[in-house]
């Protein structure tokens, strides 16, 4: 509907207007522009050109909106990122106005657009004046001048309109940018897939409400390998192959693969483009399962290096003294599965970060593990973004520090829909060439043994897409803001625990009390200041004089990730013993989703993980911080938990019939330090299980059925078929083709831990991969006895 207003409406209040009411009719225009304009509301002439340039540019379908000043506009560019193109007023072009604005004032506001968006388009209107009254610095910045007073409003609209839609065409990555230009076309396929463009779901009743939920362009671009201008991502030709160059550069590897099912599937893929059978796999145990299904379809033989852990069972990461040739060396010889222990191992995987947030030293690893490893792989699924903030330099895989001649081959594997912004599945596998350096055609092969000939090429273009959203000042500026609000999350967390009376309880962020700033002074970290704590690395490096990491590492070995919060309750002692008062974490979790809808990502004992990704907002960490206090509040009230923990008590009012939030609370603490249970788990996840056989050795019996469900009173002596990996913390306790152990050893010492707890308390089971509950026994799968 096309706007209507009065021929010569005469005040900034009738422009105002006058864009507003466009509005709603204008929520499909894809052209938008902003136009900065301070001047007070008159009739001079600058105003009526203006007046008629606007509705110039309404005529040809681009939309306009108006700030009242420059730092509007700025908060406007940085909040609104569709936004094609910004007009700012130069000021000063008659007499009534000389005084009222220097047109050199749009330097400062310059800075601030071009520190957002260095691409936007940017003009300045004047009506007199030339580029003769502007500073360079103004000058610089600047795409075009406009001159009201000269040019006629069509022109200039134009002129507008067609940077604006330059700039949109310029901002489409290589492989998104072609489909876009495909989908334009509106061509009829005969090829796959059969939908047709979602025409076939408007047959069924069904269909077409899955068509009208996910709209029209989703299945516009869900189109089939013949569509050649695409390209191919098996061949990696075409703009698909442009894209994944593209990437590499951004990223600093010198190849980058996009794959389409997932970092587990980019696991699977390295490996086994490395991995032969019978060759020593050297893997971290704090790993994710796909490392394990890698170590199975290559029929590699693994040998585990064992993880850190502190008194809140916080993962932390292989000590580097296990790097070492000599160390290695040892584990080899201590392995009955290593048949030539003289023979070196061909890859090595570590998680990086850890589970909990905790990034290791890069240059150390590669000077130790991959002194004597060529291939080194760096798990990275939940950390994307670590190229792109000087807080992360040294501290991940593609890291631009220096790198010898003779370095190992590097690979890290990265979920971008995790961390970055893609859609699910969607996964970076980046290699940096070293010694046994990648052969693109040979490691093809192994790519194409995981990837589909059908691949959703939404998944694809997303790739393409969060590879653009991070070059040039996005990445540091996406990375910065997310830094910037989990500090000040921890700050607030940190200032309301330091304000709670000593006798009393709070929530607080693990991360240290205190800080030395460049200055010299210590201050607490709530104090410190905001800035260094959002760009250097000092107040987030583990020190090994210092307590409250719990950890014995050299220092600066490892480091905390800003955006990994993890927010501890109360319950643990520093020595590890368990406090008179305590708060199991997972009651939390549950308050924090049944009341307010906040899922945490990982849930341990005493502790939550929280993560500050580039889609976090101020308003939502603060609605968690108001539900945190409110936890606060309920708990020490002694709430029903019918009212605050609905759901829960759902699952059986018997059990929970008069019970209160704390009453649960000092429940399930005092089962905890009757059954050791963290005792019992830092004693399992520091032993080392027995192996009895490879991975691949135990799935084969999988596979063949000759396997034995067997429950934890008679699993002593057993070897697992499948492994058994705790939720939390997600690292595999025993791994397929290992031994139970003995009937009180500290792994079945650990389950029956858990298993109490679980019968204890409906809707707070742990979840534990490999195990299968009947009647409220834990059972395990394992290789039939002979």
């Amino acid at each position: 509907m096309r706007m209507i207003c009065r021929t010569k409406p005469s005040t900034r209040e009738d422009l105002r207007r006058m864009s507003e009411a466009s509005e709603g009719s204008m929520t499909s225009r894809a052209i938008k522009v902003l136009i900065v304009d301070e001047r007070p509301q008159t009739t001079t002439a600058h105003e009526e050109m203006l007046r008629r340039v606007v509705q110039e540019l309404d005529r040809i379908d681009v939309r306009t909106e108006f700030a009242p000043s420059p730092h509007d506009a700025v908060l406007r560019v940085a909040s609104d990122a569709s936004l094609c193109a910004i007009i700012a007023d130069a000021g000063g072009d008659s007499d009534e106005h000389e005084a009222h604005v220097d047109p050199n004032r749009l330097a400062p506001f310059l800075a601030g657009v071009r520190a957002r968006n260095a691409d936007l388009p940017v003009f300045v209107m004047t009506g007199t004046r030339g580029a003769d009254s502007l500073d360079t610095s103004v000058l610089r910045e600047v795409d075009q001048l406009i001159y009201l007073l000269d040019d006629t409003p069509s022109w200039i609209a134009g002129r507008i309109r067609n940077a604006a839609e330059r700039y949109r065409e310029d901002v489409l990555p290589p492989m998104f940018g072609a489909l876009v230009r495909f989908a334009r076309k509106h061509e009829y396929s005969w090829h796959t897939p059969g939908h047709e463009g979602g025409a076939a779901f408007l047959r069924s009743p069904a269909g077409r409400a899955f068509w009208e939920f996910f709209g029209e362009q989703t299945f516009r671009s869900d189109l089939s390998v013949s569509v050649h201008e695409l390209g191919s991502l098996l061949d990696h030709s075409g703009p698909i192959g442009e894209a994944e160059r593209r990437a590499a550069t951004i990223f600093g590897a010198d190849l980058t693969y996009f794959v389409t099912n997932g970092t587990s599937t980019s696991n699977r893929v390295l490996h086994q483009a490395s991995v032969v059978a019978g060759d020593v796999m050297v893997l971290d145990r704090n790993a994710h399962k796909s490392i394990e299904q890698a170590a199975t379809l290559t029929h590699g033989v693994p040998v585990y290096l064992t993880t850190t852990r502190n008194h809140l069972g916080i993962i932390g990461p292989v000590p580097p003294d296990q790097l070492t040739r000599e160390a290695v060396a040892a584990k080899l010889a201590a392995s009955p599965l290593v048949d030539d222990t003289a023979a070196p191992p061909v890859i090595a995987m570590i998680t990086n970060s850890t589970y909990d947030g905790l990034l290791y030293h890069v240059p150390t690893v590669e000077r130790t593990l991959g002194e004597h490893i060529d291939r080194l792989h760096f798990d990275e699924a939940w950390y994307g973004y670590a190229a792109f903030h000087p807080i992360y330099a040294e501290r991940f895989a593609m890291h631009r520090g220096e790198r010898p001649g003779d370095a190992p081959t590097t690979f890290a594997t990265q979920s971008t829909h995790k961390l970055l912004a893609a859609l699910s599945q969607a996964s970076y596998l980046h290699v940096r060439n070293g010694r046994n350096p990648v052969e693109h055609d040979l490691f093809n092969e192994a790519y194409m043994m995981h990837a589909s000939t059908s691949p959703l090429y939404a998944i694809i273009a997303s790739n393409d897409v969060s590879a653009a959203m991070m070059a040039g000042r996005g990445g540091p500026l996406l990375t910065g803001i997310s830094i910037q609000e989990a500090v000040a999350f921890r700050r607030t967390l940190a200032r309301v625990a330091a304000e709670t009376p000593d006798d009393d309880w709070a929530l607080r962020p693990w991360q240290p009390e205190t800080v030395i700033q460049p200055d010299g002074s210590k201050v607490r970290f709530e104090d410190a200041d905001e800035e260094w704590l959002c760009s250097s690395p000092d107040p987030w490096l583990l020190r090994q004089d210092e307590k409250w990491h719990g950890f014995d590492l050299p220092d600066a070995y490892a480091m905390l990730d800003p955006i990994k919060v993890t927010v501890v309750t109360p319950g643990v002692n520093e020595d590890g013993t368990l406090a008179h008062f305590g708060v199991p974490a997972p009651i939390l979790s549950e308050y924090l989703e049944q009341q307010a809808s906040i899922v945490v990502e990982k849930t341990q004992s005493y502790s939550i993980l929280l993560l500050f990704s580039i889609g976090v907002t101020r308003g939502k960490w603060g609605s968690l911080v108001t539900t945190l206090m409110s936890f606060k509040r309920d708990l020490d009230a002694n709430r029903p938990l019918e009212q605050v923990l609905p759901a829960t008590f759902a699952r059986d009012p018997r059990r929970y019939a008069g019970m209160g939030l704390r009453d649960l609370a000092e429940e399930q603490h005092a089962t905890i330090g009757r059954t050791r249970m963290l005792a019992l788990q830092s004693e399992a996840f520091g032993a080392h299980p027995e192996p009895v056989m490879t991975p691949a050795q135990a799935y084969a019996h999988v596979v063949r059925g000759t396997v034995d469900a067997v429950p934890l009173d008679a699993l002593a002596g057993r070897t697992l078929a499948i492994g058994l990996v705790p939720y939390p913390p997600g690292i595999p306790l025993v791994m397929p083709g290992e031994s139970a152990g003995p009937d009180d050893g500290p792994f079945l010492a650990y389950l029956r831990a858990l298993e109490e707890f679980d019968r204890r308390f409906p809707g707070f089971e742990h979840e534990t991969h490999g195990i299968e509950v009947v009647d409220g026994t834990y059972m395990a799968r394992c290789v039939r006895s002979a």
